[in-house]
């Protein structure tokens, strides 16, 4: 009798670990899709007015990245969902690398030169500065979970931070020396 109450108090504590998770996972998805609402708009408005592929495929990639927490939040609360999710999360980056190549590609045979973007260079410094934490919060809910659609949802909040960084990079480097071509140096980062 005590050995059955041992193995159900285990698996108890195993339901209430995994249900914490879930809760923090939420919460994580949640302020995921606030940022990326704020992220996406304002690089994708900041890019196009300042004709720069690399803001403007930021904020892709931020709506990207909303899509991607709006259908985890989804997964967090279906278990049923799980291959859907992680399918979805690869379609979206193959769409942005896409763009990325297609824009960029357009940009320098016009040679479009980019203006200055002040919006861009903070919502980039932003990113870089809350990616790698969200991303570690993400990572201990998982932890937990064992989740292959949340693993793709932390590898793209990683690549988010690593993008604002190539982004922040290329747009101080052309604000400081005005050299137009730098931006679509750094755009083909994004892709490496």
């Amino acid at each position: 009798m005590q050995r059955a109450h041992k193995h159900a108090s285990i698996g108890s504590k195993q339901m209430d670990a995994k249900d914490r998770a879930i809760r923090s996972g939420v919460r994580a998805e949640l302020l995921t899709i606030a940022w990326m609402i704020v992220e996406a708009a304002l690089a994708i408005v900041a890019g196009i007015r300042a004709h720069s592929v690399l803001i403007t495929a930021f904020g892709l990639d931020s709506a990207i990245e909303l899509v991607s927490g709006i259908v985890l939040l989804r997964r967090l609360r279906d278990e049923r969902f799980e291959n859907r999710a992680a399918r979805l999360s690869a379609w979206l980056l193959v769409a942005l690398c896409l763009y990325v190549l297609i824009t960029g590609g357009i940009g320098v045979i016009r040679r479009a030169e980019p203006e200055e973007s002040l919006i861009g260079l903070i919502v980039s410094a932003v990113a870089v500065l809350a990616m790698p934490l969200l991303a570690m919060w993400k990572r201990r809910v998982n932890e937990t979970l064992q989740s292959a659609a949340l693993r793709a949802d932390i590898a793209e909040t990683i690549a988010c931070g690593y993008l604002a960084t190539i982004v922040l990079a290329g747009v101080v480097v052309n604000r400081i020396v005005h050299v137009w071509w730098i931006e679509y140096v750094a755009t083909s980062l994004l892709l490496a």
